[in-house]
């Protein structure tokens, strides 16, 4: 088990320009500049063999029944998903791929390859941040912005906590 795992929602374009959301919340950092996320065979999945761009929103405190929503829920069976789940659309300006306006935090993703037929691994060409969970050096701000990660033992979103420490200063002092 590892925790936390972030509620990523994926965002990409079906072969006639409608947008798909969907949560995925096997995924993580794999460099510096790329993130894998590791998927089955999904209507999101096939909309990336086609366009191999996809946005990467982080689900938050504020959208989680959303976020839910579009996790349980087969674009296949419903067209009206993004809207249902309350959301607005804007197209990428850096990839063939959706930005959802109420998920404040989104990466825009270029597929660089599919290992073992469902861990995707995808190149970061651009972060997207609504101004409102940036501090004034335009840096994310945990106190602004809330993101959920998903507990798999216990199928539960949780938000994350407070500040406990510096990261690398704090450990200094048992140098």
């Amino acid at each position: 088990m590892m925790f936390p795992m972030p509620v990523l929602i994926l965002g990409t374009y079906d072969k006639d320009g409608n947008a798909n959301a969907m949560n995925a919340a096997w995924g993580g950092i794999a460099d510096d500049n790329q993130v894998w996320v590791c998927l089955s065979k999904h209507k999101t999945t096939e909309n990336l063999e086609l366009t191999k761009e996809a946005t990467i929103a982080f689900g938050t405190a504020e959208t989680v029944k959303a976020c839910d929503y579009v996790g349980i829920v087969s674009a296949n069976k419903e067209a009206d998903k993004i809207k249902k789940a309350g959301w607005t659309v804007t197209k990428s300006k850096n990839v063939n791929a959706p930005l959802f306006n109420e998920l404040p935090l989104t990466l825009e993703c270029r597929l660089l390859k599919v290992v073992d037929g469902e861990k995707y691994l995808f190149q970061i060409v651009n972060v997207v941040a609504d101004e409102k969970i940036l501090d004034a050096d335009g840096k994310v701000d945990l106190n602004k912005f809330h993101p959920i990660a998903f507990d798999c033992a216990k199928h539960g979103y949780y938000e994350l906590g407070k500040k406990v420490g510096e990261a690398f200063k704090d450990g200094r002092d048992l140098a």
